[in-house]
């Protein structure tokens, strides 16, 4: 969550000295030094990549204008997204001197759904290394380095939670997320359980990435249109599709639910008759 908000509201070429907040960061760290030069980008990697607790702070208040106030707005997009088991008291996730921070791996798996979509963020969990200065940071994530289906993720560990970890795979256009709180043997159950996603469901394409011509306007589709089917049951599954002046309007229904899918389109410059290319 540290990470989401500094990417929506910061800038990654923000380039700062580092301030004296980070000398009350306890547990893991990336070393920063007071007066230190940095980018928000190069924090994000340290944070993600190295669990930098100082990097958590500093990121904090250079975004939030102090600890406090950046922790609203972790509670406030934690609201956003339906987060309803989870409290943010601070940006590192450290749970000796407040308590911690307080959530489920339901509410975790929510969040990591939503950050993936961001490629900021997508390209930062998926780094296997990071060049600071002459420092290399490794990622802690094995997994990235041990199962290749393996797209991010986070390792953590506190008294109160022990190991936990979110990790994220992809196969044939599914994305699977797994989440463990307070368990040891976590990258291999996390293989484990990712196999077992791909093995259980498929992936139906609806309507693939591109560009089409209909009726006098011109639809762009940014991300190919599927919807996950599962190997082991029987599906209802319905698509109507409809041509509302310039919107194109999909609608998807799997075994009595509803998804609406809406694209808008641009009027061709010439006439062009067919249907979809």
């Amino acid at each position: 969550m540290t990470a989401m908000i500094a990417i929506e509201y910061g800038n990654l070429k923000d380039e700062w000295k580092v301030s004296d907040a980070i000398l009350k960061a306890d547990g893991s760290s990336i070393y920063l030094q007071v007066g230190e030069q940095v980018t928000l980008e190069d924090l994000l990697y340290g944070l993600m990549l190295r669990s930098g607790n100082d990097a958590a702070v500093e990121i904090a208040v250079h975004v939030g204008g102090d600890e406090a106030h950046f922790v609203e707005m972790m509670n406030e997009k934690a609201k956003a997204l339906g987060m309803n088991n989870t409290l943010f008291r601070n940006p590192s996730g450290l749970d000796e001197a407040d308590g911690g921070n307080i959530s489920s791996a339901y509410d975790m798996a929510l969040l990591m759904r939503y950050a993936m979509q961001d490629e900021t963020f997508a390209r930062i969990t998926s780094s296997k290394y990071y060049d600071m200065g002459t420092e290399r940071w490794q990622n802690k994530n094995k997994l990235l380095f041990s199962y290749d289906k393996t797209t991010g993720g986070k390792t953590g560990y506190t008294k109160h939670a022990g190991r936990t970890l979110i990790t994220t795979a992809s196969a044939d256009n599914l994305d699977s997320i797994v989440v463990t709180l307070g368990f040891s043997n976590d990258f291999a159950f996390h293989r484990e359980k990712h196999e077992a996603q791909f093995q259980k469901y498929h992936s139906y394409m609806l309507l693939k990435k591109g560009t089409y011509h209909l009726q006098g306007y011109t639809f762009t589709i940014p991300k190919t249109l599927s919807i996950v089917l599962s190997n082991e049951e029987e599906h209802d599954l319905r698509v109507h599709t409809q041509l509302r002046e310039d919107t194109l309007i999909i609608t998807v229904e799997k075994d009595g639910q509803k998804q609406t899918y809406e694209y808008q389109g641009v009027k061709d410059k010439k006439e062009r008759s067919g249907w979809f290319s």
